[in-house]
């Protein structure tokens, strides 16, 4: 009695209708697997993107959510400024309270972050701190800072107010165009 489950001889000849069904439906099923694999690695990679986007979010927002605070807080320093500079001798006792309380509010605005834009006279224009008000004619080298009218602020890298400044530009000749010669001393 012959077994109908025995595996046909190694030397079989050409696959029956019914294996090479069996091949293909085999090779599709792996193709599907494959992409099924391939899209779950890109979901996986897309995960991990818009984990990393979120805590440099969270990150940006930890850093910068003092932002509105400290921008109300800019015009407070420069009124307390403004009072110390007109207060003079008058008022000795109101002077150094003005003067603490300045030392205080700055002390906690550096801790948060917050830091003052004072260019220096003769500094390089820089328009991503400095907003130039006026440009006058100047020995100074032309876009160079010649004063600076109110104090800039920053929050980290973020600017919350830039420095008004007025900013040097060539000196001109009779003609109205810019002087060359290099000679400052003559009109």
């Amino acid at each position: 009695m012959a077994d109908d489950q025995t595996p046909p001889p190694a030397d079989h000849a050409p696959a029956s209708a019914e294996d090479q069904t069996l091949e293909k439906l085999l090779s599709e099923t792996q193709a599907r697997l494959e992409e099924q694999r391939d899209a779950w690695m890109r979901a996986v990679a897309e995960t991990e993107n818009v984990r990393k986007r979120a805590q440099a979010d969270l990150s940006a927002a930890h850093k910068f959510a003092i932002e509105r605070f400290a921008e109300g807080l800019v015009p407070v320093c420069d009124s307390m400024e403004a009072t110390l500079a007109a207060a003079g001798e008058a008022n000795e006792a109101l002077k150094s309270g003005v003067e603490l309380t300045l030392k205080q509010l700055r002390a906690a605005l550096e801790k948060a972050g917050v830091v003052e834009i004072m260019p220096a006279i003769g500094e390089r224009f820089d328009p991503n701190r400095h907003q130039a008000m006026a440009a006058v004619e100047s020995a100074a080298e032309p876009n160079t800072v010649v004063s600076v009218m109110v104090k800039g602020y920053r929050l980290h890298e973020r600017i919350l107010r830039p420095a008004l400044v007025t900013v040097a530009k060539a000196l001109e000749n009779k003609g109205g165009n810019p002087d060359l010669s290099g000679n400052l001393n003559s009109n």
